[in-house]
């Protein structure tokens, strides 16, 4: 038995579904977007949001999944001017898109530091109404003063917490959701829209983190719930998922290591009590296609030049360096001198955080020496997307693709794609195609709800209180 396969039987995941599924990830801060091409759209107008959302629901994408940033990443004390301006609300975007999408999933990231879980799942609930039953909530924590401060909560949770409080959000939010019976709304009369006496319950909720009592306003959506996923890699975020979440984005897109992830995470699942299959797995990736493998190598050169320039080269090394590296050549090597700071903080985003940048600094100087790396070269090297890149023809990657269906190393991929809004465009009309005469990719969507798309089972309602409407 090969060793993937062995890894996954072992695991319990013996019954591979051979599908595959695509999501979309319109991304907040990235150094993955090109930023100063012709093509190159808007990441805040409304038109580069329903060209790609209507481009993936041309495609059957399950999903189309916003990021969010809740402060912008600064670059040494200001605002980083080669990062996106912003990012719209990604509920009111969300609420948009339905009124132009009939059948793609429609995913808000959420933190649950700055929200209410009352207040969120209400306003999770309304989308998810709107939307037909289509509505996600992407959970994500931050424990940081920085971005508190943008909230009047600075560092008032400790980075322990952060997931026993999530944990307790999202348990209040699922217990607002379950309140609502199936027969909650009376259908006497031309509106069906009356509570039925009786059929909701009222929330109780006391813990460390909060305390609610609540009687849930609206009932629910015919996917039952908003379907949940989670992002979080730790040994606490992995089980946190398997406790909580529906779709899980990974970052392990490469076979091998998405063949072990599948593998712990459904190990993970089963010991929280759930089924094997009850989390799918998307890892985040890029494609880069071409009619042929040669084109698609010339291309991604082509995206790698203008993802990462010479002045977002520098400014990626300042992030690092904490100090204006403005009299360095991008064609030479990298500044021989040492940093200014100690380690890097969240001011320059996730990606940054946390490195001791003496080390670090001196690592790097040595490894672009023995690879006689300009700084240019070395930073599209180091901040490249190799391991979550697809790059080839379009029947080359479909081929790749059609073995990570046969043995159920994944249930689909979240693309970011690196043009905006055009970056679909090749993935849809001829990744897709190839896929789908290879029987790994849906031809059709199987219903209207995000849920029935993705292959979920309906929750089991809860007991959650009493009776609320009387």
């Amino acid at each position: 038995m090969p060793q993937h396969t062995r890894a996954l039987s072992e695991a319990g995941v013996s019954t591979p579904t051979g599908e595959l599924q695509f999501g979309v990830f319109f991304q907040g801060v990235n150094s993955g977007t090109i930023w100063k091409a012709a093509e190159s759209g808007s990441q805040t107008d409304f038109e580069s949001f329903r060209r790609i959302a209507q481009t993936a629901e041309r495609g059957l994408f399950a999903a189309f999944f916003l990021g969010e940033g809740l402060r912008l990443r600064e670059h040494l004390g200001q605002p980083h001017a080669l990062d996106v301006a912003g990012r719209p609300d990604a509920q009111t975007m969300l609420a948009a898109l339905a009124s132009v999408t009939s059948h793609i999933g429609l995913v808000a990231t959420q933190n649950t530091t700055y929200n209410d879980p009352a207040d969120l799942a209400h306003r999770l609930s309304t989308l998810d109404l709107l939307s037909g039953g289509r509505a996600a909530w992407n959970v994500v924590t931050t424990d940081n003063a920085w971005t508190g401060e943008n909230f009047r909560r600075g560092g008032y949770l400790d980075h322990a917490d952060r997931y026993t409080h999530a944990e307790a959000f999202v348990e209040t939010a699922k217990a607002v959701w379950d309140s609502w019976g199936p027969d909650a709304v009376a259908r006497q009369g031309t509106n069906g829209s009356r509570p039925e006496g009786g059929a909701s319950r009222r929330v109780h909720h006391q813990g460390q983190h909060y305390t609610v009592d609540i009687s849930p306003r609206l009932p629910r959506s015919a996917q039952y719930r908003p379907v949940l996923f989670q992002a979080g890699d730790s040994p606490a975020g992995r089980d946190f998922a398997a406790r909580q979440a529906d779709v899980i984005f990974s970052g392990h897109p490469q076979f091998d290591d998405a063949v072990a992830f599948r593998a712990d995470i459904t190990a993970r699942t089963v010991r929280a009590g759930r089924p094997a299959d009850a989390v799918k797995i998307m890892p985040a990736s890029e494609f880069i296609l071409a009619a042929t493998s040669a084109e698609a190598v010339e291309k991604q050169a082509w995206v790698r030049e203008l993802q990462i320039g010479p002045q977002q080269a520098v400014a990626y090394l300042e992030q690092f360096w904490g100090r204006r590296l403005d009299g360095w050549d991008p064609h030479g090597p990298l500044p021989d001198v040492g940093p200014a700071v100690e380690e890097t903080s969240e001011t320059r985003g996730s990606g940054f955080h946390g490195a001791k940048a003496a080390e670090l600094t001196a690592q790097w100087r040595q490894e672009a020496a023995e690879k006689e790396q300009s700084i240019l070269q070395f930073v599209r090297a180091k901040a490249g997307r190799a391991d979550a890149s697809f790059v080839g023809s379009y029947s080359e990657v479909a081929d790749k693709l059609a073995a990570y269906a046969a043995v159920g190393a994944v249930d689909g991929f979240n693309i970011s794609p690196w043009l905006i809004p055009t970056g679909l465009d090749d993935i849809v009309n001829h990744l897709v195609p190839e896929l789908q005469d290879r029987g790994v990719y849906p031809t059709e969507y199987r219903g209207y709800t995000l849920r029935e798309n993705l292959g979920l089972a309906v929750p089991e309602r809860a007991s959650v209180g009493e009776p609320a409407v009387r």
